[in-house]
């Protein structure tokens, strides 16, 4: 039960590691000794990096649908949207998080749902908050995106994949959603009322970021405060 990980990490740090270009940029040999959570398709970067994650969030259901075969194999704990939960109901390590019908604009208690808030960051930002730690490290959030069309809107990205730092993220004819920017930092600035109220921060050490609703310090500063 989800409940059994309330304040598992209380007063802990971790690191939460987004998907964008500049995790190639990023030195993971500080963050190893650190509790990780991956997002959405960073197993693409497992090898690479040489990096595993202690929990794993994933919302987007073109991501679920997209990556059922390899979210199954993940021996992390997982906490996914319901979108689609014939797939992973019986996946073991897997918690399905209610994002239908969140409870909140930001979701403390996860038992009643999860807001999506138009990132899968933010979901994991409700995910770290729940498990208990003080301070949240953000890398690869680059905030930054080069597509057609409007926000939210599907699209089919031909080529490489330049958005995230696997080309073959959604490259080569896969379906994706257009990002939403402006309603993703509503979101930020919410997770961060919400962390410093309670005493806890948000830091932003992404390489180059463009979001600029967190404090941000480079990665070694950003673990040692």
């Amino acid at each position: 039960m989800i409940s059994t990980l309330k304040n598992r990490h209380l007063g802990e740090t971790c690191v939460v590691v987004c998907n964008g270009p500049s995790l190639n940029q990023t030195d993971f040999t500080l963050i190893r000794e650190f509790t990780c959570i991956g997002l959405n398709k960073i197993f693409l970067g497992f090898r690479k990096f040489r990096f595993y994650p202690k929990y794993y969030v994933a919302v987007n259901e073109k991501v679920l649908r997209q990556s059922e075969a390899e979210i199954k194999k993940l021996n992390c704990v997982k906490f996914l949207s319901n979108r689609c939960p014939e797939l992973f109901s019986g996946n073991a390590l897997t918690h399905i998080l209610n994002t239908s019908k969140p409870h909140a604009r930001f979701c403390k208690d996860l038992n009643l749902g999860c807001e999506e808030g138009w990132t899968v960051t933010y979901a994991a930002l409700q995910v770290a908050y729940y498990l208990g730690f003080r301070k949240v490290i953000i890398v690869g959030m680059d905030h930054r995106f080069t597509y057609t069309g409007k926000p939210n809107e599907s699209a089919i990205m031909k080529g490489d994949d330049i958005n995230h730092f696997a080309p073959s993220y959604f490259g080569g004819g896969q379906e994706w959603d257009n990002p939403d920017l402006l309603n993703s930092e509503e979101s930020y600035r919410i997770a961060r009322q919400v962390f410093e109220a309670d005493g806890r921060i948000i830091i932003d050490a992404t390489v180059d970021g463009a979001c600029d609703i967190f404090e941000k310090l480079d990665l070694a500063s950003a673990l040692k405060v």
